[in-house]
């Protein structure tokens, strides 16, 4: 199973929905904690769904904020700017959370998914610490940062 993870900041829409549509992604997982922010630009929730639908081939559009940080996390980070603290917190979330668990593995193998967060790359992102810890629990995956 591949899993295909994106930001969209330093993205045009352009590049963005053509990374989709390339690689044939039929479904995007916003795993962001604030999908509406006013910062999202093209990616706002609102806005999403359409675009999917016109400018990636049918895409469809699957909010999952349990694999989100949470506002706390998010904003400790950004004051402190611990990579390693962050990581650690965030894998303490998911454990809490039981992903993946929780999570309807079936929905994940139906159709090429791709992680959304906004991140430009993934190094220092959760979409990436999300994909790795699916993959260690489901070995058939292959994760690709688009």
């Amino acid at each position: 199973m591949k899993l295909f993870t994106i930001g969209f900041t330093q993205k045009r829409a352009e590049e963005f929905f053509g990374l989709l549509r390339l690689n044939g992604v039929g479904k995007l997982m916003d795993i962001r904690l604030n999908p509406g922010g006013q910062l999202s630009g093209f990616a706002k929730q609102e806005d999403l769904p359409y675009f999917l639908r016109e400018l990636a081939a049918g895409c469809e559009y699957v909010h999952i904020p349990e694999l989100a940080p949470t506002k706390e996390i998010l904003k400790d980070y950004r004051n402190d700017n611990d990579w390693l603290r962050y990581v650690d917190r965030f894998g303490h979330l998911m454990d809490e959370r039981n992903i993946p668990a929780s999570l309807n593995r079936a929905m994940f193998e139906q159709t090429p998914c791709c992680l959304l967060c906004s991140e430009a790359t993934p190094e220092q992102c959760h979409r990436r610490l999300v994909a790795e810890r699916l993959a260690a629990h489901w070995p058939i995956t292959e994760i690709i940062h688009l």
